[in-house]
């Protein structure tokens, strides 16, 4: 039991923020995004309030611009898909539909346009470094400018 006195609302503004942790075996690894503190765009509204498709699609695109920084200038996110016909997507969009869609735009690794919309309970996200589009100058960081769309009103 804990000897921490709390008053009502700050237990009311705690059991709006969502919980997150995480352990690393190497004590020098990079910071993942459960360390960062949330952007206001996403702590503005209490997770409760939320659709599941709304909460994942912001935690997915926290995960990615996480991943994205610690890229360097030759690649790219992207996402592998698990089943039978294993493959990678280059994300160029994410979007939601209330309460429980969750889909991804973007180009498999042959440069085909695909879309993979998912059910916020089948949601399984394997994040990798892709060779950025050979015509293209600069990767692109699709997590930056998502993050940045979470905080316009």
């Amino acid at each position: 039991m804990s000897e921490e006195i709390r008053t009502s609302a700050e237990i009311h503004e705690a059991s709006a923020l969502p919980c997150a942790r995480v352990v690393h075996a190497d004590a020098n690894a990079p910071r993942t995004a459960e360390l960062e503190p949330l952007p206001e765009g996403i702590a503005g509204t209490p997770y409760a309030e939320k659709s599941p498709a709304q909460w994942a699609y912001e935690r997915l695109i926290l995960y990615i611009k996480n991943f994205e920084s610690q890229l360097d200038s030759e690649h790219e996110v992207a996402m592998g898909f698990t089943g039978g016909d294993a493959r990678v997507l280059r994300i160029e969009g994410i979007g939601y539909f209330d309460p429980d869609i969750v889909t991804f735009y973007g180009r498999d690794d042959e440069g085909t346009r695909t879309q993979l919309i998912q059910h916020v309970t089948q949601l399984n996200v394997m994040l990798c470094a892709l060779a950025k589009a050979p015509e293209e100058e600069a990767p692109r960081r699709i997590g930056f400018r998502l993050a940045a769309d979470l905080e316009k009103p």
